[in-house]
C-alpha cells in the first residue's frame, strides 16, 4: 500500500477514464475477464467511476501509485499476463525505446464488471 493510498490522497486526474483501456487485445481480456487491472502513467479515473466498454460496465475500485520494480507475476496476471517478464515486453513493444526502470512509478487502476 502506497502513502497516496494510506491517507485516500489522489493528485487531480491527468487523462479521462474514456482513454483508460483503449487497445483492442486489452479491451478483449477485459470483457473476457482476464483483466482486472491497468497501469497508465498518469491518473485515467476515480475510485467509483465507471468505465464502459462495448455496452458493459465496469467500475474503478482502486486507484493507488506503485513502482515498476514493486510488479509481480500477480499484478502481471491482473493485468491479463502470465507473468511480470511477459507484460514487461508488451509494454516495451507498445512504447518503442521507453526504458523499463523499476523506480518509474505508474497509476494502478484496478476495476471490476458491474451487474445491474
Amino acid at each position: 500500500m502506497t502513502s497516496n493510498e494510506l491517507h485516500n490522497e489522489l493528485p487531480p486526474k491527468t487523462c479521462t477514464i474514456e482513454r483508460l483501456v483503449t487497445m483492442p487485445t486489452d479491451v478483449q481480456k477485459v470483457l473476457e475477464g482476464k483483466k482486472t487491472a491497468t497501469r497508465r502513467n498518469g491518473r485515467y479515473a476515480d475510485i467509483g467511476e465507471i468505465m464502459t466498454l462495448e455496452d458493459k460496465k465496469f467500475k474503478v475500485d482502486r486507484v493507488y501509485s506503485q513502482s515498476l520494480g514493486e510488479l509481480t507475476d500477480e499484478h502481471a496476471k491482473q493485468e491479463g499476463f502470465e507473468n511480470v517478464e511477459e507484460y514487461k515486453q508488451t509494454i516495451l513493444s507498445y512504447h518503442p525505446g521507453m526504458p523499463w526502470l523499476p523506480h518509474m512509478r505508474v497509476w494502478v487502476h484496478e476495476f471490476s464488471l458491474l451487474t445491474k
